[in-house]
């Protein structure tokens, strides 16, 4: 195992994030655990993952930053990075002030920033890596009241997208998934006469993401994958 990958996977506590962790885990991939919730990381991973790092708010770069020398010091590589730490919310324009468009932003578009700019220097030095975040249909063409949960998506592929260009000379790549309705608890109590059979699971999301960040997926770069289920 000391030559297996290492992947750190954001929001581990979180549905998708834990689907991911425990996917990649079971695959061989030494797995690098990041949550704030600390104890439901720990409860839903168990001691499947390498390394448990908790974390308080990874829209502060300090704190993206502490990370990744937490996850060099003690495994000496980073393969690869698997965000999947965001945030929605939903509210109509003339009820959206500034400080919900804030919110929205830090937690989908900082986040994502504070980690992919910590992990880009070891992937670099090393000559590889994968990034993949997490978009959302909303981010190609958002409904009514998501204009800033879209935007702050949105933010979040360009930002994917420029990474890509970025880290072509070094072969770092970076890609995204653009999930349709996840089905997880919180959904279907939010949207209880809604289908969720047409809805996507986190671990149909999960095997995405593991695919884009696995050497399979070596020539995808700067890519937006949706993934829509049957809705």
């Amino acid at each position: 195992m000391a030559d297996a990958n290492v992947v750190i996977v954001t929001g581990a506590a979180g549905n998708v994030g834990a689907a991911l962790a425990l996917l990649l885990a079971d695959r061989g991939t030494r797995v690098v655990a990041v949550d704030r919730n600390d104890a439901a990381m720990r409860a839903r991973l168990g001691d499947r993952a390498a390394l448990v790092l908790p974390a308080h708010d990874l829209a502060e770069p300090a704190e993206c930053k502490r990370l990744i020398a937490a996850t060099m010091q003690a495994l000496g590589r980073i393969d690869g990075l698997g965000h999947t730490v965001g945030g929605f919310a939903a509210a109509p324009l003339d009820e959206s002030d500034p400080a919900f468009w804030d919110r929205m932003q830090r937690m989908n578009l900082l986040t994502t920033l504070g980690m992919v700019r910590a992990a880009l220097p070891p992937m670099r030095s090393a000559g590889r890596g994968s990034i993949v975040a997490i978009g959302a249909g909303a981010a190609q063409r958002a409904p009514a009241g998501l204009a800033a949960y879209g935007a702050s998506k949105a933010a979040v592929l360009r930002l994917i997208e420029s990474t890509a260009e970025e880290g072509k000379a070094s072969g770092v790549r970076a890609n995204a998934v653009l999930p349709s309705v996840i089905d997880t608890p919180q959904n279907r109590a939010a949207m209880p006469s809604a289908d969720s059979s047409a809805w996507v699971t986190p671990r149909q999301v999960a095997e995405v993401i593991a695919f884009l960040l696995s050497d399979a997926a070596s020539g995808v770069t700067g890519a937006a994958i949706p993934i829509s289920g049957r809705g």
